[in-house]
C-alpha cells in the first residue's frame, strides 16, 4: 500500500516510524517532510496547506490511505478533499476539526453538554473584553479563538498584563484573524496532562498520558514553546482520574460531537487539569500533539496503520491498542533564541546507531548535509522500564548529537519524577 502523511515536523517522523512496521505498507511519502524524515520516506515538497496539490499527487501517485497530521490542513478541509477523491483518511474532517479551529466553539460545546472545564466569557468587541477586565478575577488567561501556532493563549498575572494581551490580539493583530474573537477564562490550577486518544467517532479508546514541558527554559521559566520535551505516562494520571475522565470527559465530548452533526474520526487530543474539583479540560486538539506524540508511539506495541483504519471504517471497537508499561522521555534540542529568533543553517550530526530514537522536526539538506532550519530541531527519545531509566537514556542520546547554536532543558521529566515518588 501507498500511504502519504501530511506534514513536516517531529510528529509527523514518529508517525512515519511507527508506520513504517507495518508490512502491508510499501511507500510512504511525506509532504513537505524534512531533511531527517528523507531517511525514512519520500519527502515531496508540497506544503501542508497547499490542498490543491496535496489532492492531484494524491490521485497521481494512486495513494491508497492519507494521514493528515497537523490542525492547518484538517481545520482547512484536507480530509474533505482527499474523501472526495475516494482516498480514505486518518483525520477528522473540518466540520469536526473546528473542535481545535475554534475556541469559542470548543467552550461552548463543552457548557452546552456539562463538559468540565473553566468558567469563561467570549468577545468579539475590544471595548466589552478591557471592561470586563475591571473586575475580572487575577490571574486570567486570554485565548484567541483560532489557530495561532500554539502561541495563542496568555496567562495575565496582572489586570494590566490582561489588558495588554487583549489590545495586542484584538488591535494589533498579533494573530491575524485568530484574534478578531477571544476567550477570557477562570485562571485553573493543578497538574497538567495529556490524554491523545483514538476514536471512530463511537469508541474512544485513549493512548498513554504524557507531560509537556511548555516553557523555554529550566525550572519551567523562559516564553512559552511548542514543547521542549515530554514524558510518558503522566504520574499524576491515576486510574482512577482514567476512569473520571472517560466517564465525564472523553466520552461526553465524542457524544457531544455526534449531536452537533460534527462526528470526530481520528485523535482527539485532551488537554486536561487535574483541579481540586477534579479533571478539567484546558483545551482540546484534533490531531496527534507535538512532541507528545514522540513519547506515545514508542510505547504502542498494536498496529498503528491498522488502528488508524480502524477510526476511518468505524471498527476501532473490535481492534486492538495496546501500550507497553515502559517508560518514555523525549528531550528537544532547539536553536538557541527560539521561539523568538534564530540562526539556521548549521551542520546536524546524528550517529548512525542513534538514528532510530532521533524523531527530527527543523531540518533540510543542503549539499548533502543535513543542517537546521528551524526552531525545534530535533527530539532524542528513549524507552525504558522506569521513568529514571527514560530520562537518563535520552539525554545520554542528546549528548551524541550535535549541531551549532544548539540548546535543551536540563530539567525534562525532573518533575514527573518527583511526583512518582
Amino acid at each position: 500500500m501507498k500511504i502519504m502523511v501530511i506534514g513536516g515536523g517531529g510528529r509527523e517522523h514518529a508517525i512515519i516510524k511507527k508506520l513504517k512496521e507495518n508490512k502491508e505498507i510499501t511507500e510512504i511519502f511525506a509532504l513537505p517532510g524534512n531533511g531527517g524524515i528523507a531517511r525514512d520516506a519520500t519527502c515531496v515538497p508540497i506544503g501542508a496547506t497547499e490542498i490543491e496539490k496535496i489532492k492531484e499527487f494524491a490521485k497521481a501517485e494512486k495513494i491508497d490511505y492519507a494521514v493528515v497530521a497537523p490542525d492547518d490542513p484538517l481545520v482547512l478541509g484536507c480530509v474533505d478533499a482527499l474523501n472526495a477523491e475516494g482516498i480514505p483518511c486518518f483525520g477528522p474532517q473540518a466540520k469536526a476539526a473546528i473542535i481545535e479551529g475554534s475556541k469559542v466553539f470548543s467552550k461552548n460545546l463543552m457548557k452546552k453538554y456539562g463538559i468540565p472545564t473553566a468558567e469563561y466569557e467570549v468577545f468579539t468587541d475590544m471595548d466589552a473584553a478591557l471592561s470586563y477586565l475591571e473586575t475580572a478575577p487575577i490571574p486570567t488567561v486570554i485565548k484567541a479563538d483560532g489557530l495561532a501556532l500554539g502561541k495563542g493563549v496568555i496567562i495575565a498575572e496582572t489586570r494590566e498584563d490582561a489588558k495588554k494581551a487583549v489590545i495586542s490580539m484584538m488591535k494589533d493583530k498579533a494573530f491575524g484573524k485568530s484574534g478578531e474573537n477571544i476567550v477570557i477564562e477562570e485562571f485553573l490550577t493543578g497538574p497538567e496532562v495529556s490524554v491523545l486518544s483514538f476514536t471512530d467517532g463511537k469508541t474512544v479508546k485513549p493512548m498513554i498520558s504524557s507531560m509537556d514541558h511548555k516553557r523555554a527554559g529550566d525550572g519551567d521559566t523562559g516564553l512559552n514553546t511548542g514543547g521542549m520535551g515530554t514524558v510518558a505516562p503522566n504520574p499524576y494520571y491515576t486510574p482512577e482520574i482514567a476512569r473520571e475522565c472517560m466517564e465525564k470527559i472523553f466520552i461526553p465530548t465524542v457524544n457531544a460531537m455526534n449531536a452537533e452533526g460534527r462526528t470526530f474520526k481520528g485523535c482527539l487530543y485532551f488537554g486536561l487539569m487535574i483541579t481540586p474539583d477534579g479533571p478539567k479540560v484546558i483545551e482540546y486538539n484534533c490531531r496527534f500533539g507535538d512532541p507528545e506524540t514522540q513519547v506515545v508511539l514508542p510505547l504502542l506495541e498494536s498496529d498503528l496503520f491498522e488502528i488508524m483504519q480502524a477510526t476511518t471504517n468505524g471498527t476501532l471497537a473490535d481492534t486492538e491498542v495496546k501500550f507497553s508499561d515502559d517508560s518514555a522521555c523525549c528531550v528537544i534540542m532547539a536553536s538557541q533564541g527560539y521561539p523568538v529568533s534564530y540562526e539556521k543553517g548549521y551542520e546536524i550530526t546524528i550517529p548512525d546507531e542513534t538514528a532510530d530514537n532521533v524523531y527530527v522536526a527543523g531540518a533540510a539538506v543542503k549539499d548533502g548535509k543535513l543542517v537546521t532550519s528551524g526552531g525545534r530541531v530535533l527530539g532524542a527519545v528513549k524507552t525504558a522500564p522506569t521513568l529514571e531509566g527514560a530520562v537518563e537514556g535520552a539525554y545520554e542520546l542528546v549528548k551524541r548529537i550535535s549541531f551549532g547554536n544548539a540548546f535543551y532543558r536540563k530539567d525534562i521529566g525532573a518533575r514527573a519524577l518527583k511526583a512518582g515518588r
